[in-house]
């Protein structure tokens, strides 16, 4: 008998990149990484968060506002004003006969979406009443949820968290689970932060003091910056009159990192892509000697004045950061702008010494019912019950290194699907050794019923195992993130055992019964 079969190289090599995965878990040995461990494992923060996609509908209201008041300005059209109600319709005034028709004409050529309501006439001001059609409402909000789905992985993916579980929950609201996460309030931060950036002019005609103890001047709003003294270890915020109207915005980003001044504080450099550049270009070039403040959520940064005009699309925020904030703004402004607030609902905080809890009841039950299961084999089945049990034992061998090559999250709910495939396998090894027996029975030789017992039972080991295999790739494509834990567990357990059963325990039995001297096979 050769003593290096293609067979056997291969089956060796399978258990050696398994173990070679496997051991950084428990040594640091080589630079791969360990098994990943759920949030119940290794402690963690559970949020809900709550979309307020309303919101995202009056941002729409409000643009369509600012494009209808753009389309009148170029047509020459007079309006007594156009706003957004609090119910997200439009209100639009107008005064005589042709700035009427004028408004329906624009209406209908560039605003077809809009319903319109029947005019009203109240001493000579005839007033529109304009709303977004229900169904595109409902797609705005939709669409705003799942954006944040996107930009709040986004960051979490920058911020460095393993395997975390973020997903949809009906129609506005986001379940995430953190695993691992050292600094929970910062990534709260994280999460939280709107990022809306906005290039403003600062309106230094009028009178700031006027505006905050009045009202300030149509087409501008009062924004603050906080201004942090260090000496003191105080903030204070200083008041800015700026206009609405915004110049650029963060859509046209393309990178945000941190850099430092000349002080060595730390700043965050910004990047405009080539519309954002040449809009950069221009605004700055029309606005010398103006200040442009530089807003991020509704708060002022920083309103340097434009000494000349600026190319290439780079500008600067600066903001007295910690090195924390300036890394969590880049983060921010990198994965995009959140299209609606998000409001934290449900909060829910796994410590780590309950996470260590559960990792050792759940070893503790694996080591518990794995002996049995060795016993029960040696004591039933003899010497065959030793090669089941090391099968056993290079299956959870297996299973780990899966683990670790693929990533893959360890949960509770997954050494629960460890331990099954415990017994599964086990049942695997029943059926075979229950087939040997009836051939030897019958007289034949010992390697000729290993043969004929692992023939007969391997259809119905497939079929068995395949059907339990859809269902955990059924689970995995549908379940929620412990229930992907079992399913990942489960489906990996089961091509582990049908590996070992079916290859591993054939090849150990052709061994032995090849290269002994007596033809008894002791099951």
């Amino acid at each position: 008998m050769k003593p290096f079969t293609f067979k056997t190289v291969l089956t060796l090599c399978i258990i050696l990149a398994a173990i070679v995965w496997s051991l950084p878990t428990f040594f640091n040995c080589w630079p791969y990484k360990k098994i990943n461990l759920g949030l119940d494992l290794q402690g963690g923060m559970h949020l809900v968060l709550e979309v307020q996609n309303i919101k995202a509908v009056e941002a729409e209201v409000e643009r369509t506002v600012q494009e209808i008041k753009k389309e009148l300005r170029k047509k020459g059209i007079k309006h007594l004003g156009i706003s957004r109600n609090n119910d997200n319709s439009i209100l639009a005034k107008f005064q005589g006969t042709k700035n009427k028709l004028g408004f329906e004409t624009v209406l209908s050529k560039n605003f077809k979406n809009l319903i319109i309501q029947s005019p009203e006439t109240v001493k000579n001001v005839i007033t529109y009443k304009l709303t977004l059609p229900e169904k595109e409402a409902d797609n705005i909000k939709k669409m705003a949820t799942e954006q944040a789905l996107e930009t709040i992985r986004n960051r979490i993916d920058e911020f460095g968290v393993n395997e975390p579980d973020i997903r949809i929950q009906g129609e506005d609201r986001i379940l995430l689970q953190l695993p691992g996460i050292k600094e929970p309030e910062r990534a709260k931060d994280l999460i939280g932060k709107t990022a809306q950036l906005t290039f403003q002019l600062v309106d230094e005609e009028a009178d700031v003091n006027a505006a905050i103890n009045g009202t300030p001047p149509v087409g501008d709003e009062i924004l603050y910056q906080n201004k942090y003294n260090q000496n003191s270890s105080t903030s204070t915020k200083i008041p800015f009159l700026i206009k609405k109207r915004v110049l650029l915005d963060g859509s046209l980003l393309t990178d945000a990192r941190v850099e430092f001044d000349r002080f060595q504080q730390p700043q965050v450099g910004i990047e405009f892509n080539r519309k954002g550049a040449r809009i950069f270009d221009r605004t700055t070039g029309a606005n010398i000697h103006k200040r442009l403040a530089i807003v991020l959520d509704k708060t002022v940064y920083s309103a340097p004045v434009i000494q000349d005009r600026i190319a290439g699309g780079k500008a600067v925020i600066t903001g007295n950061f910690t090195m924390n904030e300036a890394k969590d703004l880049a983060i921010a402004l990198r994965a995009g702008s959140l299209p609606a607030p998000v409001k934290i609902i449900e909060e829910r905080t796994v410590g780590p010494t309950l996470g260590a809890d559960s990792v050792k009841m759940g070893l503790v039950s694996m080591i518990v019912g794995g002996l049995l299961v060795v016993l029960f084999m040696i004591i039933y089945y003899k010497g065959a019950g030793l090669i089941a049990d090391l099968a056993l034992v290079i299956n959870i061998i297996l299973i780990g290194g899966g683990l670790a090559a693929f990533q893959a999250t360890l949960t509770l709910p997954g050494i629960a699907g460890i331990i099954l495939t415990i017994g599964m396998a086990v049942d695997a090894n029943v059926i075979i050794y229950e087939r040997i027996r009836e051939e030897l029975r019958a007289g034949r030789t010992a390697l000729a019923s290993v043969h004929a017992g692992f023939d007969r039972a391997a259809l119905t080991i497939l079929d068995a195992n395949v059907t339990t295999l859809i269902a955990a790739l059924v689970l995995y494509q549908f379940g929620t993130g412990p229930i992907k834990g079992f399913a990942v567990t489960l489906g990996l357990g089961i091509v582990a055992s049908l590996f070992t059963a079916l290859v591993l325990s054939k090849s150990i039995f052709d061994f032995v019964l090849k290269n002994k001297s007596s033809s008894k096979l002791s099951i």
